[in-house]
């Protein structure tokens, strides 16, 4: 699973995070589709990022499309006709979202390394 770049070169970072967030949540068990939207906007909101509906429904379908997540529909409990849909990850799938967190970690810290640089270089010191 690679990610998409860029004509910069850079990753399309809010995807990225939004991807790595989702694989998170699918390990802990808390990924659904209920309230999805609303856990992604307050896991970025002290960051000043508000994904919206498509941004977060374009990566998630990313992760079905590579093969990492499939849904899963449950009877709501209490509930004759309401389902909810629950992400799990496919068969094969865990092991190709540890690979993308590894991928993407070391993007992320050469990221880290260019900002801190460009910080140092014009700011001084931080």
């Amino acid at each position: 699973m690679t990610e998409k770049r860029t004509s910069s070169g850079f990753l399309l970072k809010q995807r990225a995070f939004l991807k790595l967030y989702m694989i998170t949540m699918t390990e802990q068990e808390r990924l659904y589709g209920l309230r999805l939207l609303d856990v992604l906007r307050d896991e970025f909101r002290p960051f000043g990022y508000k994904p919206n509906h498509s941004e977060v429904y374009k990566a998630l379908h990313d992760l079905i499309e590579d093969g990492v997540l499939k849904q899963v529909k449950k009877k709501k409990e209490g509930m004759k006709l309401q389902e909810v849909v629950y992400y799990k990850f496919t068969d094969g799938g865990e092991e190709k979202a540890k690979v993308y967190k590894k991928q993407l970690k070391v993007e992320l810290e050469r990221c880290e390394s260019m900002i801190q640089k460009a910080i140092r270089d014009n700011f001084g010191q931080v």
